[in-house]
């Protein structure tokens, strides 16, 4: 969706200021004593009703002039006639508030267009005075905490802590609830899942404020109209997939969470052994009890077409029995310890792929995945599932380093593509997965324009930020 993916929550911010607010009440006089007449809520900031004469002309002829100045990219002029319009009649003629995000972007362009570090400071502390201003005039904290919260995390992290950010975005939900502005969900999700995995934030609090979310994009999709739904897709391709990930979290989603989502699964492939299992592993792993029927029903799935005899003893068998359970941690220790009493190193290299795959697929761990996948290429060489594994992993990154769409969701093709390529290069057994790969990934890597657009060339080098950290090449899907 080009550049704009990583914006997606800026929709109608960016471009039309705060939500739209239709207003229906008609102009038209009726005639009749007998019922009151219908007046705006009076705004405690003066406003052109407040003004008369020379003063009044002058802050209607402002707000027309810096909106033309802003129109035609000179932000300089637009900038001189916005802080008349502002300064003179900040609550406009009551019900208009589209200045005040104007004032934002205004300053916001400057902003970018300096790198004076005591410039940057004040023009992002103006901002945010702007916003409290609207704040003042018009009322809706939790909307204008939202603002300022999106502001903090996409474009001045630098200004204010991951802490301070949070607390404004959830401020959002807390007054709201699923009726959340569109904006907050995706970067209120990213601090979420962080603050959870980092042991900032309780399972329980957590848990209740992922439950929002889903319960927020559930409606915001149920209820949304026309290009407002496209917000709404977009979220709902980033959020879900953060949560989700939570799941590699210890006692974090219970039996229900597991129960409902692992046996729809189910219910969609009641023949696959594969789906079977996990949805089994996934319920134990929210601790559901034998009385739970959906288990239960698993259980008798998992005994008639998915009957294995037990393994014989061996240093694995732990490690298989804590996996099918759904115990990744303790299945990780296992397979590790028969790392460490292998004298095998083929073995000793599959126990550390065994384990890389539950840091993905399981635990949700990216870096500890990419670590065990290279300590088992090492031990056994010329083999490419490692590196197929890696290539996975950055390709699945997507909504790990940016918004699911954009710049920095697209990128992370790259680096896996250059993975799979190793992994066929390496070994010849892989080559037809790893080439399915590529050719599936190759229409989501960058389009010329969005390369050109940031002075890139293809071939150069380029460093992928996030979790990645390595240097690829640049490539477009054009």
């Amino acid at each position: 969706m080009k550049l704009r993916i990583f914006l997606i929550l800026v929709g109608a911010y960016l471009g039309a200021c705060s939500p739209k607010v239709i207003d229906v009440k008609q102009d038209t006089i009726v005639k009749t004593d007998s019922l009151p007449v219908r007046q705006e809520p009076k705004s405690p900031c003066t406003s052109f009703a407040d003004l008369s004469g020379s003063d009044k002309e002058r802050a209607e002829t402002a707000f027309v002039l810096y909106k033309d100045y802003v129109k035609a990219g000179n932000i300089e002029e637009a900038l001189k006639h916005w802080k008349v319009a502002y300064s003179i009649a900040p609550g406009s003629n009551g019900r208009v508030k589209y200045h005040f995000e104007d004032g934002a972007n205004i300053y916001k362009k400057m902003y970018e267009n300096t790198l004076d570090p005591s410039l940057r400071r004040s023009y992002v502390d103006t901002i945010m005075m702007i916003y409290d201003k609207k704040k003042e005039c018009f009322g809706d904290e939790a909307y204008i905490n939202g603002i300022k919260g999106f502001d903090y995390f996409y474009y001045y992290p630098e200004y204010t802590t991951p802490e301070q950010t949070f607390n404004l975005l959830k401020s959002n939900f807390d007054v709201k609830g699923k009726n959340a502005d569109y904006f907050v969900v995706n970067p209120f999700t990213k601090l979420l899942y962080d603050r959870v995995t980092e042991g900032k934030l309780s399972n329980e609090d957590g848990r209740r404020y992922a439950e929002l979310i889903l319960n927020t994009i559930a409606n915001g999709k149920a209820t949304c109209k026309g290009k407002s739904c496209e917000s709404w897709e977009i979220i709902d391709e980033y959020a879900p997939s953060r949560l989700e990930a939570l799941e590699g979290v210890d006692d974090f989603y219970g039996c229900q969470y597991y129960a409902n989502k692992y046996h729809a699964l189910y219910q969609l492939y009641p023949d696959s052994c594969e789906i079977i299992n996990l949805a089994y592993a996934r319920m134990l792993r929210g601790n559901c009890t034998s009385d739970e029927p959906r288990l239960a029903e698993l259980k008798q799935a998992k005994a008639v077409k998915c009957y294995v005899a037990p393994p014989a003893l061996s240093c694995a068998a732990q490690g298989n029995e804590d996996y099918n359970n759904g115990k990744y941690k303790k299945a990780i220790e296992s397979y590790l310890n028969c790392v460490q009493n292998s004298n095998d190193n083929e073995q000793k290299a599959k126990y550390l792929l065994l384990v890389a795959k539950i840091y993905y697929r399981d635990v949700k761990n990216y870096p500890q995945s990419r670590k065990y996948a290279l300590e088992a290429a090492r031990l056994k060489s010329g083999w490419g599932e490692p590196f197929l594994l890696i290539g996975n992993l950055y390709a699945s990154s997507g909504p790990l380093c940016g918004t699911g769409r954009g710049w920095e969701s697209q990128i992370v093709t790259w680096p896996a593509i250059d993975m799979w390529t190793k992994a066929k290069n390496l070994d010849v057994k892989v080559t037809s997965e790893a080439n399915a790969l590529i050719n599936r990934y190759l229409q989501y890597m960058p389009k010329k324009e969005d390369i050109f657009f940031r002075n890139l060339k293809a071939g150069q080098s380029y460093f992928i930020p996030c979790w990645i950290q390595e240097s690829t090449t640049i490539r477009t899907s054009d």
